[in-house]
């Protein structure tokens, strides 16, 4: 912490650095005032009823900092962009014109961020469409229909569809607006545009998180125990998150000496740096969304799992799929571990790691090149793979565990997957700052 913290000083004392963290924070102010600019036509009380009977539409509450709790132009954030990133990502192993495009340099890469960026506004049009009709045919926790015309019944065809417009409009202003607001940071801020937006709607619901802290107490002055070994295993977790973010298997490479006319090339040695937690928060992302959708699809047609519906098995399926379940509990941590493995194996290619190796005459101590250098990395990458699925899988159902030893917790969005984002992006931004003050004040040979 006090590195972190010297970091920061040593930044606000650099004359452009302090210009760009203002700036940087200008934009996460905007991206805040944004969120409290309501859409017209909706019912704002109604739509946070709905919200918490279902855990997909609760978890993007949290990721966009209440935004879409509230109804507000900003209640997309930068969801869209995140799902189009994670697609286009995907498609790039699958599509050979897409990998062909990320091989060639800052132009390829400004391409397939055009390409993303698009993506983003269909993925957009498609999010807002479905969460108007969403709201159509929720009920709130009441049981009641939701009327999202300020007008109700009394409204005739022409104001209903203007109303649809307008607000699946203001939706897909709301997420370009978001995506153009994180390529200004990455232009002139510090840091990665998303993830700082991404990081400031997180953070938004601190307050709200203390205050259900203050009113569990209030309720109940044994839950004050309880409260504060939550917060001693939050502050465990924090720690173990960037201990594992840090921590990386170093495979030892060693260079053979080479002759070119008078002079000698090679004989060092260095080393291949394999990070346990490769994969970051986007295997959790997949396993909640692929484990969120059953339930969410079905609350869109009125299904809740309280019984209210008249479909018994449908019911008894939501139920299943709903996080204080112990089979979603299960197959949750199951999942985490599969996409680990597979989001590391589409980003990550021993054989062509080896193939580079033996090119520059470098070679593993201990293993001939080619296959069995290939062998040897693919063995050491899943056993690295194994202990960061393990370790995203822990401290993402660790709440879960929490919501069942007191169920007055289940409401705190504090879960693991923000809290490897949080912590995530702190990170990277302390480590951009640092490469920037290295840059500015290298001391040079004259010194």
């Amino acid at each position: 912490m006090n590195g972190m913290l010297q970091v920061f000083r040593n930044a606000w004392v650099d004359t452009q650095l302090r210009k760009k963290i203002l700036y940087t924070l200008f934009i996460l102010v905007i991206f805040r005032l944004g969120s409290c600019i309501f859409v017209p036509f909706l019912d704002n009380t109604a739509i946070s009823n709905m919200i918490d009977g279902a855990s997909l539409l609760s978890y993007l509450d949290t990721m966009t900092g209440g935004a879409l709790g509230n109804g507000t132009l900003l209640a997309m954030s930068i969801t869209p962009y995140i799902n189009a990133s994670i697609i286009i990502q995907l498609l790039t192993v699958a599509i050979p014109p897409l990998e062909k495009l990320s091989k060639e340099g800052e132009p390829g890469r400004k391409k397939i961020n055009k390409i993303t960026k698009y993506v983003a506004l269909g993925i957009a049009l498609l999010q807002a469409t479905a969460f108007y009709f969403s709201l159509r045919n929720g009920t709130s926790v009441d049981g009641y229909h939701i009327e999202i015309l300020k007008y109700g019944e009394k409204a005739d065809l022409f104001a209903q569809i203007l109303s649809a417009a307008t607000i699946i409009a203001c939706f897909v202003a709301g997420a370009c607006v978001i995506i153009w607001l994180g390529d200004r940071i990455n232009e002139n801020g510090i840091g990665n545009g998303i993830s700082m937006i991404l990081f400031a709607g997180i953070v938004a619901r601190f307050p709200d998180q203390i205050q259900t802290f203050v009113r569990l107490c209030q309720q109940d002055m044994k839950n004050i125990i309880f409260v504060v070994v939550v917060i001693i295993m939050y502050a465990a977790m924090i720690w173990f998150v960037i201990f594992m973010t840090n921590a990386e298997r170093r495979i030892p490479v060693q260079y053979a000496k080479r002759v070119v006319g008078r002079k000698m090339y090679g004989g060092q040695s260095t080393h291949i740096p394999i990070k346990v937690a490769m994969s970051g928060v986007m295997p959790i992302i997949f396993a909640m969304s692929i484990m969120s959708l059953p339930q969410t699809i079905l609350f869109f047609f009125g299904i809740k799992g309280d019984g209210t519906s008249g479909h018994p098995f449908w019911e008894g399926f939501v139920r299943f799929f709903s996080q204080s379940s112990v089979g979603y509990a299960i197959i949750y941590f199951v999942l985490i571990i599969a996409f680990n493995y597979f989001y590391v194996a589409i980003s990550y290619n021993p054989i062509e790691i080896a193939n580079n190796l033996k090119k520059n005459n470098g070679a593993i101590p201990g293993y001939r090149p080619g296959k069995p250098t290939s062998d040897f990395i693919y063995n050491s990458l899943n056993k690295i793979t194994l202990i960061g699925a393990i370790f995203l899988g822990i401290i993402a159902i660790l709440p879960i565990i929490l919501s069942w030893i007191n169920p007055n917790f289940s409401g705190i969005s504090l879960g693991g997957t923000t809290l490897l984002i949080v912590v995530g992006v702190a990170l990277e931004t302390v480590r951009t700052l640092e490469s920037q003050i290295t840059m500015r004040h290298h001391p040079g040979f004259l010194d």
